[in-house]
């Protein structure tokens, strides 16, 4: 595995002395509404440098950490499958090497392949699931693998009470109702996480974390495909992130930014933000 030409902020340490290796998936072949997650993690990459290493917030320094960037996967834009498959065998070479994964979509979807490597890895994973969608629908115009459909497919890995799922404010109403029957929703904020988060840990389950930028109000980050109004502040999402790295977080991602969809270049640099965080917390 060999280092990326361009790495993210602060993420220079060899692959052999690495604990969290981050790589990109530049796919949105399934996007249903407004395309171009695909250069979320180039743009993230090439406009961190517009932060510091240092997090106030935190107290911490992306320089004392040991987190690998080895670029983004060449990824199949006519198969979704064959996309996934490539997510899914880098994340499982990367969990083989006991490091945890860091991927950035990319769309949705991209999370499926990296569930599939985790959820074999660790069979009792719990899921957190950061959005402003519920992702639960069965299919989309007959496609299962769709970005609106990947918790679906998260379910159909892990059952029922496994997916915790905050900020949703969007989807079918059929949606709602599997839901309830199914997975721990949490609408609209983050109220309940805290508690959610100290079952976790009294459990000792394994989490996985997707973080898909739309649960931040489109006033806060426009340029993300399927943008919806009534969403959390950037503190909010700092605070949850802060909580979801309590427990034993395995593997993380953030997806759905799409750059040119906010020429101001706002949006990438909250989405630089994101993710200088979520690597400083896991560190704790």
């Amino acid at each position: 595995m060999q280092p990326n030409v361009e790495t993210f902020l602060g993420c220079a340490a060899s692959y052999e002395e690495s604990t969290d290796v981050l790589f990109g998936a530049p796919f949105d072949s399934t996007t249903s509404f407004r395309p171009g997650a695909r250069f979320g993690p180039a743009a993230m990459r090439h406009e961190s440098f517009g932060l510091e290493t240092y997090s106030p917030y935190q107290d911490r320094d992306l320089t004392d950490c040991r987190i690998f960037d080895c670029g983004d996967l060449e990824l199949c834009f006519g198969s979704s499958e064959s996309a996934l498959a490539d997510v899914e065998a880098r994340t499982e070479e990367i969990l083989a090497d006991v490091k945890r994964p860091i991927l950035l979509g990319g769309e949705h979807l991209v999370t499926l392949g990296a569930l599939r490597a985790a959820v074999r890895r660790f069979p009792d994973l719990h899921i957190l699931h950061f959005d402003a969608h519920a992702d639960l629908r069965d299919d989309y115009l007959g496609a299962r693998l769709s970005h609106a459909c990947v918790m679906r497919r998260a379910h159909e890995l892990v059952g029922d009470g496994r997916i915790h799922q905050f900020c949703i404010r969007s989807g079918e109403r059929e949606e709602f109702r599997f839901a309830a029957a199914h997975t721990d929703m949490h609408r609209f904020s983050f109220d309940g996480l805290a508690e959610t988060i100290a079952r976790i840990i009294e459990c000792g389950a394994p989490v996985y974390l997707t973080i898909d930028l739309d649960c931040l109000d489109p006033s806060v980050l426009p340029g993300t495909g399927t943008p919806e109004a009534g969403g959390v502040r950037f503190p909010e999402l700092l605070e949850a992130i802060l909580l979801a790295a309590r427990p034993r977080v395995v593997a993380a991602d953030v997806n759905e930014l799409a750059p040119m969809l906010d020429a101001s270049g706002a949006s990438t640099a909250v989405a630089c933000k994101v993710l200088r965080e979520l690597l400083l917390a896991l560190q704790g």
